[in-house]
Formats: structure tokens, C-alpha cells, sequence
């Protein structure tokens, strides 16, 4: 019996475009702005440091921008990037510059699940905060109170089963009783592997009957029981 369900965002929940459009543009065109106006804030030196740890140099503040922009431009899955595009977008979401996009039939049945008892959480390469903040900016108001947790690559990557191991010991529930979506199939291979059930995820594509995990095009055709 499945009592919690774990989400990936892209391509599951919202749309691809919106971060690839929308969220990755502005975060590179407003990075080396933001980084000069905050240089001296304690939270993002901190961040600052880590990236030169992750670059392995100590870089100046420019030479880190070009580095942040290099690993936007090659879409790594730093840490510290995803934690500097979280706070680039905190303040696009603040000013009203867009909204969060989730699909109409993920909002409708994250709230079902809720409603049914189901625990949920997400988990996304892109970091916590940058979650939270979506989930918190959507055309369906603040949907932040559905999750009862949140990962991103500080548990582990998303490819890697010992990440799904990680989130099953974090919040306490066998494997076996948990349900993982995705659109991504390594993601669902490494869950599955873990233990995880899977759902994958076909927005905009066909159904496959025979593929190793089981695909749907929305949340409504998911049955967990």
C-alpha cells in the first residue's frame, strides 16, 4: 500500500518550457547583477565560497560569474548554482515578473492526495528553495502546504538508487510503500531499483504499453492503490 508520493517537478508537474524559457533566461540575465548588488551578504559569500570549492580555484567575484554562466550554458547540476538561481528567481517571483507553472490536473490531484491521506514531497535537481518558491508562485495560489518535504541534489543525485535510499531513511517509510513520478527514466531506474514504485511521466508524448515502467500522460490516469 502506497503512503507517500515523491514528485519530480520538470516535466511531471510543470512544464518543461516554463524552466527552460522562462526560469533558466532569466536567472542567467539577471545573475551577474544580483551577485554585485548581494556580494556582501553573509548568505551568498557562503554560496560564493562553495562554488569556488566546486571550481576548485579562488576565483574573483567576475571570474565566479563567468563561471556560474559557463555552467548554465553547459546545464551542470551544481549545487551552488542551483542555490544562486534559487535566490535570482526569489526575486522575480517577488516582483511578479512570472508565476510558477504547474499543470491543471497536477494541482488538481496533489491536492486529492493530500485529502486522501497521502504524505507528499518533491524531489528536484533543482534546489529546495527554488521549489518551494515555485510551488509557492502558481496560477492555483500557494501549494507549499500539500508537501511535508522537499529534496534536491544535497541528498544525493538523481540518477544514483542510494539517493531514493537517502529519502525513504529521511522520512521514514519503506520503499515498497513509495511511489516516485517522473519523466525521466534513469530517475525511475535508479528509484525502482531502490524499491520505489514508479510512474513515468509522457506530457506530450505516446504510451508505450510495454515499457519498463508504467506511463501515463497525466496525473489522473496514476492509481497508487
Amino acid at each position: 500500500m502506497i503512503k507517500a508520493i515523491v514528485t519530480d517537478i520538470e516535466g511531471t508537474t510543470s512544464s518543461l518550457s516554463f524552466v527552460k524559457d522562462v526560469l533558466f533566461p532569466y536567472a542567467r540575465a539577471n545573475l551577474s547583477g544580483y551577485i554585485h548588488r548581494h556580494a556582501d551578504e553573509p548568505q551568498l559569500q557562503t554560496l560564493l565560497n562553495d562554488a569556488r570549492a566546486e571550481a576548485g580555484a579562488e576565483l574573483t567575484i567576475e571570474q565566479l560569474i563567468a563561471q556560474f554562466i559557463q555552467w548554465i550554458d553547459e546545464d551542470k547540476k551544481v549545487t551552488p548554482l542551483k542555490s544562486l538561481q534559487g535566490l535570482i528567481w526569489e526575486a522575480g517571483y517577488q516582483q511578479g515578473d512570472f508565476k510558477g507553472h504547474v499543470y491543471p490536473d497536477a494541482a488538481e490531484y496533489l491536492k486529492t492526495w493530500k485529502l486522501q491521506g497521502l504524505d507528499l514531497y518533491v524531489y528536484s535537481s533543482g534546489s529546495v528553495y527554488a521549489q518551494k518558491l515555485l510551488f509557492a508562485h502558481t496560477g492555483y495560489g500557494d501549494l507549499t502546504p500539500l508537501f511535508s518535504g522537499y529534496f534536491d541534489t544535497h541528498i544525493g543525485g538523481k540518477k544514483e538508487p542510494q539517493s531514493y535510499r537517502n529519502i525513504a531513511e529521511k522520512i521514514a517509510v519503506p520503499a515498497a510503500q513509495l511511489l516516485f513520478l517522473s519523466d525521466i527514466k534513469e530517475e525511475l531506474d535508479a528509484a525502482h531499483e531502490a524499491g520505489f514504485n514508479t510512474y513515468w511521466l509522457i506530457r506530450d508524448g505516446v504510451i508505450v504499453d510495454q515499457a519498463e515502467h508504467r506511463q501515463v500522460n497525466s496525473f489522473e490516469q496514476i492509481n497508487y492503490l
